[in-house]
């Protein structure tokens, strides 16, 4: 009953079935860094206000930082008993200490201490996904001196669209993984506050410096309301909901690059690292790891989910089902870390079928909006031009023709408004570069956005 940090209260020992049920070191265990780092602030602080001395908060700090060593080293036997990390280095403390080790817990809940743990456990995560998302965002950025001048067709309903240059397919995916960084710096904020000194639920009679320890672990301040903080996890529900949108970013991404592979498609080629072949079709080459990224968004998006269920319902304030917090945010997090290790070197490496694409380029009729919005200008009501190229390209269907073919006669004969300077936007390529909006996927509009992306990400 010694080893339980509550097993005074208790008359016999927990039943063997149940320790297993409740351990949560199979997968707390990671944060042991943390829970170290947490623990020295706060035998820091109770040195401060002079629940401890000067000399025991000195053993406790070095004692704690030789015990990490160990759990590094791989030296630390876990066992289901001690339930949690943060018995075990709490153990091995007093193992050293004894009664000194014994006061490092003074003040402190394993409630405030967990929320602390995870706390600083998600906020490094978070920083470390913001440089894996910026890399990625390099990474589409590079291949804008080599991409800039292909024309790739744009699509809506999976249907050929407008033409556009490629590098403005690159930027829009560094626009969406921006907005992604901004919604985990968001989270970073709203979660900076320090739970230590909640204990419980209620706080403490003890004269706790919050601030204090705070201020050492770089939190923005302490929480406000004890009880909130005790069960507080919006902050991990919000975290894998960023995460949840990275890993369906990364899905899009991976769907299209799958279809560009294809025989269909064609307009892309992935180099042999990063692809598989077929245990029966020696010809195969499948683009298996973005199938794998595609495939383990949906582990994110249900962990964000089961963070929501869990979360239904409780009441104020700590409950026990919270232990289970703690694996839908680290799957969350490790399935996108995966997926973001993988990426950029992919994106890096792709390369475009350029003969592919300029062979097709012209199918679809991509550039029958540029031929609308040239009528626009020569005065024609956009629905009467909408209706006059419907006409057009219908004619240009049954002949198995282009519009950039049509003779200036036969143009003017359902547009009369049309002049000779047409053709400058007839042909996919002219299509593209008369796109002149900003934010458009115009050449000389896609220079500049990418001319701002690389000062934004130096």
């Amino acid at each position: 009953m010694s080893q339980k940090a509550w097993g005074g209260r208790f008359s016999e020992p927990t039943d063997a079935q149940v320790e297993l049920f409740t351990e949560s070191i199979s997968f707390d265990s990671r944060l042991a860094a943390v829970d170290v780092e947490g623990s020295q602030a706060h035998a820091r602080m109770l040195a401060h206000v002079g629940l401890i001395t000067a000399d025991e908060c000195e053993q406790i700090c070095t004692a704690l930082t030789e015990i990490l060593g160990e759990i590094r080293r791989g030296e630390m036997e876990y066992k289901s008993s001690l339930e949690d990390i943060h018995m075990h280095i709490e153990s091995a403390l007093i193992r050293r200490l004894g009664d000194v080790g014994r006061k490092l817990h003074t003040g402190r809940s394993r409630n405030d201490q967990v929320a602390t743990d995870i706390r600083l456990y998600i906020r490094n995560t978070i920083d470390a996904l913001d440089v894996q998302l910026k890399e990625l965002q390099l990474a589409f950025v590079s291949r804008g001196e080599r991409d800039i001048g292909v024309i790739l067709p744009g699509y809506t309903h999976l249907q050929r669209a407008q033409p556009v240059n490629a590098v403005h397919y690159w930027l829009a995916y560094c626009e969406k993984f921006q907005r992604d960084r901004d919604r985990l710096a968001d989270c970073r904020k709203r979660m900076n506050q320090c739970p230590l000194g909640a204990a419980a639920l209620a706080g403490s009679t003890l004269p706790l410096d919050r601030q204090f320890t705070a201020s050492a672990l770089h939190f923005t301040s302490p929480a406000a309301n004890s009880l909130d903080i005790s069960s507080d996890r919006d902050y991990l529900a919000e975290f894998t909901s960023a995460l949840a949108l990275i890993a369906v970013h990364l899905s899009g991404w991976a769907e299209e690059w799958i279809l560009w592979c294809t025989t269909e498609f064609g307009f892309l080629k992935l180099p042999d690292k990063y692809t598989t072949g077929s245990s029966i079709m020696p010809q195969k080459k499948n683009p298996d790891v973005l199938e794998l990224i595609r495939g383990k968004s949906a582990r994110v998006i249900a962990a964000s989910q089961q963070l929501f269920v869990l979360m239904k319902g409780l009441p104020m304030a700590y409950n026990r089902d919270l232990q289970e917090d703690k694996l839908a945010a680290f799957t969350a997090y490790d399935t996108v870390n995966s997926c973001l290790l993988v990426a950029p070197s992919i994106v890096a490496h792709a390369v475009l079928n350029r003969e592919r694409i300029n062979a097709r380029i012209e199918e679809g009729f991509l550039d029958a909006t540029a031929l609308m919005e040239y009528l626009i200008k020569q005065g024609v009501p956009m629905r009467t031009g909408h209706e006059i190229v419907g006409k057009l390209v219908a004619e240009c269907e049954g002949r198995g023709c282009r519009l950039a073919d049509l003779k200036l006669n036969e143009l003017q004969q359902v547009a009369p408004a049309v002049k000779d300077d047409i053709y400058a936007v007839l042909g996919a390529s002219k299509a593209a570069n008369a796109l002149v909006t900003y934010g458009s996927g115009g050449t000389e509009c896609v220079k500049e956005q990418l001319a701002q992306w690389i000062v934004r990400l130096s």
